[in-house]
């Protein structure tokens, strides 16, 4: 079953009403394998879609795609009611969509200032104007709430929560309106966890980007995200809003798709006991 949101064409004057960012029935093949089938979805603007999955149920796909990496099979983008071609990262940026991704690329060796202005530094003829860029960094990190000893401190001294914060926060200070987030909490404790949900939180309540989160745990997107769309083998199943669900629905839809797996395999196994006897 595929769920289709928002697709009605839009009309003259509508723009103001229409979703920030729409995908609309994309699909993508890798040769004779579909990763996604008539996958539409919308986030609006300020809104937080929490979006989950089994692993290969073609989320990250789905992401890359709407960051510009990946071009789909069939399907359309829309950006504030209009269409658009996203054939590049860079111009998926150039119209504010910034996305984190596990690997964060961030540098370990360069100090935190020099992270959140990677290959955007100012410049004063051919110097690059480190004391602006440090102040800047530490008002923008204050200003959103992360607690950094000094923008001095070299990536790899800091916590992972920490590190992803960093990634966030210069996506958001480079002027991001869409911010798509591929599992920023995977392999996280509950504290480093905790700073993380907090900043998403903090932007919700701001109201000015929109956002996509990736994630496994279910509590947490019911926590922080507006509306959940559950990915299975390359369909969206379900578009709810966050209040009209539960951990509890999610974790049973899931589970369906283990159970009917499950049974695929009943008639396995059955030459086991003659094999274990021998001769």
């Amino acid at each position: 079953m595929t769920v289709n949101v928002g697709v009605d064409e839009p009309t003259a004057g509508s723009a103001s009403q229409a979703p920030v960012i729409e995908a609309r029935n994309i699909s993508k093949s890798f040769g004779a394998v579909s990763a996604l089938r008539d996958v539409s979805l919308e986030v609006d603007k300020g809104e937080v879609l929490g979006l989950i999955g089994d692993n290969a149920a073609g989320k990250s796909t789905l992401i890359k795609i709407l960051t510009g990496f990946q071009q789909p099979t069939r399907g359309q983008i829309f950006l504030d009611g209009k269409l658009v071609t996203l054939s590049s990262v860079a111009e998926a940026r150039a119209h504010g969509i910034e996305t984190v991704f596990q690997d964060l690329a961030l540098i370990d060796t360069l100090p935190v200032y020099l992270n959140l202005y990677l290959n955007k530094e100012p410049r004063f003829g051919p110097f690059l104007r480190r004391s602006v860029m440090q102040e800047n960094s530490r008002r923008y990190l204050d200003d959103i709430g992360i607690q950094i000893g000094s923008v001095n401190d070299e990536v790899a001294s800091l916590s992972g929560g920490q590190r992803q914060a960093i990634a966030v926060a210069r996506s958001v200070y480079s002027h991001a309106r869409i911010l798509l987030l591929d599992e920023p909490l995977a392999a996280m404790g509950a504290k480093e966890g905790g700073i993380i949900l907090d900043l998403i939180s903090m932007l919700r309540e701001r109201g000015e980007v929109s956002m996509i989160l990736i994630a496994h745990n279910y509590a947490q997107v019911l926590d922080v995200c507006d509306r959940v769309n559950l990915l299975q083998h390359g369909e969206i199943t379900l578009n709810k809003k966050t209040s009209e669900t539960s951990v509890e629905e999610l974790l049973d839809l899931v589970a369906k798709e283990y159970r009917r797996g499950g049974k695929l395999a009943g008639n396995r196994g059955q030459l086991l006991n003659e094999a274990r006897e021998g001769p």
